[in-house]
């Protein structure tokens, strides 16, 4: 052996490396998918009940924002939360959601997770898809405040109750119309947001398609405004009347939702024509950020 050579010592097993990557849809395959975008991204307070595959007999209920931005907790009472509004993310806000379930499944009454498990290395059967009934939906609950995260005739102090009144103070008053169908009123402006389930070319098309026949609207006192993204699905946005009750626009949503559905339809026997096309165009043009 030469000078200053070093005898080798025997190969140590490599740790396996496990491909962790960015999830753009991470809902898919659920039919609670809109639902989900929804209380992720622009529902304020609201609350549905999970459907667990594996513990049928457990509650847990999903909300859209816990004390402190907590990814779960379990009330004093022994009711199980999982949020979906939280601080932090990993690449699949699906496993997030789905190891908050895990915990909160074996924690205990006053546990509380802060934040999701975003480091541990991705594992089988610990998805969303993995832990709830694929064709089930979700009976979502719309709050006017956040008075749901304590047990009744209980009163909220410290961090808790300065969280309680900073979440209370940042609600706008919300309405469910349908699947993934929100009327919102901002103040100066309500809106309804749609998160739509159809690949967005599709969508876009069958939005092009109405748009060119003036049939994009929901009436009176409403104009498409433009649309933004949200895990992996397109959320088509519409300016309305705020002096209008969110009730006058369900019956219009829900006649509208059947143009796009003719229109979806229609798009495998008729190709767009060039009016079509050019209103998709600028549709394709009219990109919103969510505020």
């Amino acid at each position: 052996m030469g000078k200053g050579a070093r005898k080798k010592g025997p190969k140590k097993d490599k740790a396996p490396k496990v491909r962790d990557v960015f999830v753009a849809q991470p809902f898919e395959g659920l039919a609670a998918e809109p639902e989900l975008i929804a209380l992720r991204e622009f529902v304020p307070s609201a609350t549905a009940q999970l459907s667990l595959v594996d513990s049928p007999e457990k509650t847990v209920t999903l909300g859209t924002v816990l004390p402190m931005a907590a990814a779960a907790f379990v009330r004093t009472d022994g009711e199980v939360f999982v949020g979906m509004q939280v601080q932090t993310r990993s690449s699949d806000i699906s496993r997030d959601l789905g190891r908050s379930v895990c915990w909160a499944l074996e924690a205990k009454p006053g546990d509380v997770l802060s934040a999701p498990d975003t480091t541990s290395p991705p594992a089988e059967g610990e998805r969303l898809q993995d832990l709830l009934v694929a064709g089930a939906e979700l009976d979502v609950t719309l709050h006017a405040d956040f008075s749901w995260w304590l047990p009744e005739d209980t009163e909220a102090s410290g961090d808790v109750a300065m969280s309680l009144e900073r979440a209370n103070a940042a609600i706008m008053p919300t309405e469910r119309l349908g699947q993934g169908a929100y009327w919102v009123d901002a103040g100066e402006k309500a809106h309804l947001r749609w998160v739509r389930r159809e690949p967005e070319n599709l969508l876009l098309q069958a939005l092009a398609r109405l748009s060119a026949a003036g049939e994009l609207g929901l009436g009176e006192g409403s104009r498409y405004a433009g649309s933004f993204r949200a895990h992996g699905l397109l959320v088509p946005v519409w300016d309305l009347d705020p002096e209008a009750h969110a009730r006058e626009w369900e019956d219009p949503a829900k006649e509208l939702g059947a143009r796009l559905e003719t229109a979806l339809a229609s798009l495998d026997s008729e190709p767009l024509t060039a009016a079509e096309r050019r209103s998709r165009d600028g549709l394709i043009g009219r990109q919103l950020t969510l505020r």
